[in-house]
């Protein structure tokens, strides 16, 4: 046996070996946690205190105050104080939600990359940097609290942001000092804390509505491993939604109307919204104090009339909880347990709501909000230090390629687990052609238009060859993370494109639920325009193979053949502009029927001239040794 000796008072911290921390970085409070021997715990401030309120206010010397300090400011200095930035990180000013047609801030959009900027204390700031700075602080209360420095984390995103939020959180990681070892869906985070704590196994389902996000999960646990099946959520539902229908509730009785309130006020009618939220999770009734333009009034709101304000975005969340079982293949009954997370499941009427769904009281044993910090220390201590434990997590939307006629090619299909990479070959389009646009989407639906579009790169350097001769291989590959790389390789020459896709920022508020639901309303129109689509492609390709043939062996035709195959020509040209895809197919084989002789010409010219001067026996020895030696 080898023991370790220590001089005394020299002895190591009981964290002194932490080498990553886990972050829970939410829309209204964040939470950093630490694990040691798979045994979790969240780092408090010196008041004993868990929750980082996620509010930042900024003073006239450019510094920031992040917490409950920044909180205490918002009535009185609205215009330096900002809260629920999570919500538009990657986001558009689309996404912001007014309140009596006032938006809570004074923004600015920059015409460079589109991403919404903040006019704070005479700054302009981008939720990136205002996320770092509260992630600084969260690293500033856990090195106080761990007694070392702190330069690695897992921080936890919802499991439906995209790309754009998933980069955005990343870059705020490393404006605030901070390596980022794995992006972790929330959802997942939270499954984690639940597994390895309760030793559980089966099938959960994971209820995370938080301030302004809201995900479902449903996930198998089994010997370490926890699989996501199935995913699905809203990156625009949450707490922040309920604090808006009170504020507009509130306001309404006030006799306030739309654009007659600053920003600043707004932000003092939302945080007094939250007060009456918060209050009415215990009280049957609480009474509020609502000032505007300069006069006080009070307010009484009871908890009936507050559960009818919000039983749509409720509601809500059911139909999407009911979507994703039905994908995963389950009833709500099937689900061993369900676990609750985020603050904003202390609400009565949500945890009725679950427990109604589900048909079973959900698992409340560790604080909902903190359950996902914890999570997230377990995975840091996990990718640091070594564990048995094992997530597969899966892309919540589809993957894939616009293709000629404006059509999607599906390359990784939703639901996919990752890290995953998967390929498929394309070809040119026309004869010579040496470049390619490769569109890079997300989304459900057939066409281009209807689906997100992610990025868009050329690859250039194609070898000029006749249309269909070219083969280029495109990998997509997404990461742990759940963050995308697009590569295309024409094959011939090992000419390589390669983009790390960064879409632009500005997704409309609740997209990514819609894309779902259109994908499914839309499905048999869908199928039916692609195949009109194709069948238009097709129409397109012909002629310009026809057209190329005419040009290219005009001496070849024969009296009168040319008009006849012109004229087929402008039928399917004219078929192609309707609707009718069994019209546009029937004028491509007219087309094709037309210009047979005229192409069997063709092909017996060029194997004329592929033999000249060659004997019987000289073919026939050529033969067999190609068959001798087989393909290269």
């Amino acid at each position: 046996m080898l023991l370790e000796i220590h001089e005394p008072g020299q002895t190591p911290l009981p964290h002194e070996s932490v080498s990553a921390i886990g972050i829970d970085l939410g829309t209204t409070n964040s939470v950093v946690a630490v694990s040691q021997s798979g045994k979790p715990e969240v780092i408090c401030d010196e008041h004993g205190v868990a929750l980082l309120p996620s509010v930042v206010a900024y003073g006239d010397d450019g510094g920031a105050t992040v917490g409950a300090a920044a909180s205490a400011l918002i009535q009185e200095q609205p215009d330096r104080v900002v809260s629920s930035i999570k919500r538009l990180m990657g986001r558009g000013i689309d996404d912001l939600n007014a309140v009596a047609g006032t938006l809570p801030f004074d923004v600015a959009t920059d015409e460079r990359d589109g991403m919404v900027r903040l006019s704070l204390a005479g700054r302009t700031l981008s939720p990136v940097e205002i996320s770092a700075d509260i992630l600084r602080a969260t690293r500033a209360r856990a090195e106080t609290g761990l007694g070392r420095e702190v330069t690695r984390a897992v921080i936890t995103v919802p499991a439906y942001f995209d790309d754009a939020a998933r980069t955005a959180t990343k870059d705020a990681a490393r404006l605030a000092g901070l390596e980022v070892l794995r992006l972790v869906n929330e959802p997942t985070a939270a499954a984690l804390a639940y597994g390895l704590d309760q030793g559980a196994e089966g099938l959960y389902a994971v209820y995370d509505l938080g301030g302004g996000t809201f995900d479902i999960s449903v996930l198998r646990l089994e010997k370490g491993v926890f699989q996501v099946l199935a995913t699905g959520g809203d990156a625009a539902l949450g707490g922040d939604d309920f604090d808006h229908a009170i504020a507009e509730h509130l306001l309404s009785a006030r006799g306030v109307g739309e654009g007659t309130l600053s920003a600043g006020e707004i932000k003092s009618v939302l945080a007094t919204a939250r007060a009456a939220k918060e209050g009415l999770t215990t009280a049957d009734s609480v009474s509020v104090e609502l000032t505007v333009g300069g006069e006080t009034t009070t307010h009484t709101i009871d908890r009936a009339t507050f559960e009818q304000l919000i039983a749509a975005h409720v509601g809500r969340t059911i139909e999407i909880c009911r979507q994703v079982l039905d994908d995963a293949g389950f009833a709500p009954d099937e689900t061993k347990g369900v676990v609750l997370v985020g603050g904003s499941t202390r609400v009565p009427a949500v945890h009725n709501a679950v427990a109604d769904f589900f048909g079973g009281r959900p698992l409340g044993n560790i604080d909902p909000d903190a359950v996902v910090a914890l999570g997230a220390a377990l995975q840091a201590e996990a990718l640091t230090a070594g564990s048995d434990t094992l997530l597969l997590d899966v892309t919540p939307l589809s993957l894939g390629l616009g293709t000629m006629g404006d059509l999607v090619e599906k390359i990784i299909h939703r639901n996919t687990p990752i890290p995953v990479a998967r390929a498929q070959e394309f070809t040119t389009y026309q004869d010579g052609q040496t470049g390619m646009i490769i569109h890079v989407v997300q989304g459900e639906r057939e066409m281009v238009d209807q689906n997100r579009s992610l990025a868009k790169f050329e690859l250039t350097g194609i070898p000029p060859m006749v249309a269909g001769a070219a083969r280029i291989r495109v990998t997509f590959a997404v990461d742990a993370d759940g963050l995308l790389t697009v590569t295309a390789r024409e094959e011939t020459t090992g000419t390589e494109s390669k983009v790390e896709v960064k879409p632009s920022y500005g997704l409309a508020e609740g997209v990514i639920e819609r894309m779902l639901h259109d994908s499914l309303a839309h499905a048999q129109e869908d199928v039916t325009r692609r195949l009109l689509t194709e069948a238009r492609v097709d129409a397109e390709r012909v002629i310009l193979a026809t057209r190329a043939a005419l040009t290219a062996d005009v001496a070849l035709l024969e009296n009168g053949e040319g008009a006849v195959i012109e004229s087929a020509i402008a039928t399917v040209e004219t078929a192609a502009a309707a609707d009718d895809r069994d019209a546009i197919q029937a004028a491509i084989e007219a087309l094709d029927h037309a210009a047979q002789p005229f192409a069997q010409r063709r092909m017996d010219r060029s194997i004329a001239a592929a033999l000249g001067g060659k004997s019987i026996d000289a073919i026939d020895a050529e033969l067999q040794n190609t068959e001798n030696t087989g393909p290269t």
